[in-house]
């Protein structure tokens, strides 16, 4: 855990201490984005692949609804942090995300499913839970009203798609079976950033941390040999490791995406029409919104364009 504990401080002491919470929240949204993207399309399991997708199009959402922030704030443009990579618009309106816990979940793979979907699932969830807890706690560090309002919005939907991804892992995998896949995760995230790092001083670190999770890798290995009496590769297939995903930008996909996908639905465990959502998630939403969403509200005026605002007033 202690080594677990240094390289999360290593890593997200490499943020840039010049940016703005806001600004930083950007990031994490285009960075939800830009990975899911790559998840959804490298998926083997079409449910699974659509699950990806459907939470795609809220976090697409979330980063409209933040650079309307980031203008009404800062006056600043979102697209000095996306840098082009990624489209300022809106998804699935993130007034839609508020659904009845039944309606959050997936069904989980089986336990012979296909590495790649296994680590799919733990990525995303991971993800899911550090975005969660940023938007809480600096949520009530501002002082402008709506600001505080949408990070609180924002963060419970953040939780139903942990819950949403969550329930994708398979809740029959022994204690050790998933300690095992988590190994296997960092192993096979390092090595994606090692081979697509193109800066030496931050490919040196990649490669220090993959030389010490390939170590915790085969420590855990024994340790299911000895405890469980099982091959390993009935968890993890050939061991092989998956297509790494790719850190770019995925703009024509996530277009389309948008087009076809954004009235999209859940009822239970199944993706469906906008007429056919569980009727407990309308009534859900006729609470929750009673009073209006901070979503809608903060983008009421906003329609991202190149500059800011305060370069339109001075114009």
């Amino acid at each position: 855990m202690r080594v677990e504990q240094h390289q999360a401080t290593t890593i997200n002491w490499l943020i840039g201490p010049d940016h703005s919470q806001l600004e930083t929240t950007i990031a994490y949204e285009q960075v939800a984005i830009e990975l899911t993207a790559s998840v959804a399309k490298l998926e083997p399991d079409p449910y699974m692949a659509q699950g990806y997708r459907y939470a795609l199009l809220e976090d697409f959402d979330h980063l409209y609804r933040y650079s309307a922030l980031l203008d009404r704030l800062e006056g600043k443009d979102a697209n000095n942090i996306t840098q082009g990579y990624t489209d300022i618009v809106p998804g699935r309106p993130t007034f839609f995300h508020h659904r009845a816990p039944e309606h959050d979940l997936l069904r989980p793979y089986e336990r012979d499913a296909a590495l790649a979907t296994k680590l799919h699932a733990l990525t995303l969830t991971g993800g899911e839970y550090q975005t969660h807890d940023y938007y809480m706690n600096i949520g009530p560090q501002f002082a402008d009203p709506m600001a505080r309002q949408l990070y609180a919005e924002i963060a419970s939907v953040e939780s139903q798609h942990i819950t949403h991804y969550g329930s994708m892992l398979n809740p029959e995998e022994s204690p050790l079976e998933k300690l095992l896949l988590c190994e296997a995760n960092e192993v096979w995230t390092y090595a994606a950033c090692v081979d697509q790092e193109d800066n030496p001083r931050l490919k040196n670190l990649w490669e220090c941390f993959l030389d010490y999770e390939l170590g915790h890798f085969q420590m855990v290995l024994q340790l299911f040999k000895d405890m469980e009496r099982r091959d390993p590769a009935e968890v993890l297939g050939s061991g092989e490791l998956p297509d790494f995903i790719q850190f770019e930008s995925h703009r024509e996909f996530l277009r389309e995406t948008v087009e076809r996908e954004s009235s999209m639905r859940k009822n239970s465990t199944e993706f469906v029409a906008e007429t056919d959502e569980g009727a407990s998630s309308i009534e859900y939403r006729e609470v929750v919104n009673a009073e209006g969403s901070p979503s809608e509200m903060v983008s009421s005026t906003y329609s991202w364009t190149p500059g800011t605002e305060l370069m339109r007033m001075a114009a």
